[in-house]
């Protein structure tokens, strides 16, 4: 039987020497089927991979919050035949905070082999870089959008953080970024800190973490761009 590969993709448009190890390219040379959150996006990446890939000869599956999860089990049919399959997500380690983890939950229950490959993922690189506890966290996806539900959220992870020590990671549509943060800032203790790991491996990357009371002085500009939250302590 052969392989599914979960193949890593750039945060954004860094150069992929930086971010991919160059063994990769025999891994992606060498499949045909692709299951991916996106196919323009996956598109470009295997041409930046390897410019002498025939695209056309290639057979995508999309795996989105579109996609009728009846039909994934069939996405892995080619591995049952003897063909490897890869998986990509928009952006990142597919599998994490991305629908790719669909997927391989059917290749285990199948028998099929699943291959990690190395790769960015900004949850962990925002991690690293925050200086918060890295032996206990907890990454939330997005919090509720109303703000009153919102502010009850943001509080208990703010209690989790000092009866738990434990680090709290959530993110937010690029759009919603300045709202989020001005309901962190009016929410959270003054002592609470707050990591921002904004544009991750990318030339205009941030990151920097700091009291919350300190946050109130200094106010960055996040709309449109991606965003890591975490707040610690």
């Amino acid at each position: 039987m052969a392989n599914l590969y979960l193949i890593p993709v750039p945060l954004g448009e860094s150069g992929l020497e930086t971010v991919i190890p160059p063994g990769h390219r025999e891994v992606v040379r060498s499949i045909s089927h692709f299951i991916v959150e996106n196919v323009r996006t996956a598109r470009r990446f295997l041409k930046k991979t390897d410019q002498e890939i025939d695209i056309d000869q290639l057979h995508f599956y999309e795996l989105n919050q579109h996609t009728n999860l009846n039909m994934i089990h069939t996405y892995l049919e080619p591995v049952l035949k003897g063909m490897d399959v890869g998986v990509m997500s928009e952006a990142g380690c597919p599998g994490v905070a991305d629908p790719g983890a669909d997927v391989v939950r059917i290749a285990h229950e199948k028998g099929i082999r699943v291959i990690p490959m190395v790769g960015p993922s900004s949850i962990l690189l925002a991690m690293m870089a925050s200086g918060m506890n890295g032996q206990n966290f907890a990454f939330n996806g997005y919090l509720p959008i109303k703000k009153e539900e919102q502010a009850r959220q943001i509080q208990l992870l703010e209690k989790r953080i000092f009866s738990e020590n434990q680090s709290q990671l959530f993110i937010e549509a690029p759009y919603r970024n300045m709202q989020l943060f001005d309901s962190l800032v009016a929410t959270c203790q003054p002592r609470t800190r707050l990591c921002i790991a904004c544009d991750i491996t990318l030339d205009s990357e941030f990151i920097r973490t700091l009291p919350i009371a300190e946050w109130k002085k200094n106010k960055p500009d996040l709309h449109k761009r991606p965003v890591i939250f975490i707040l610690g302590k």
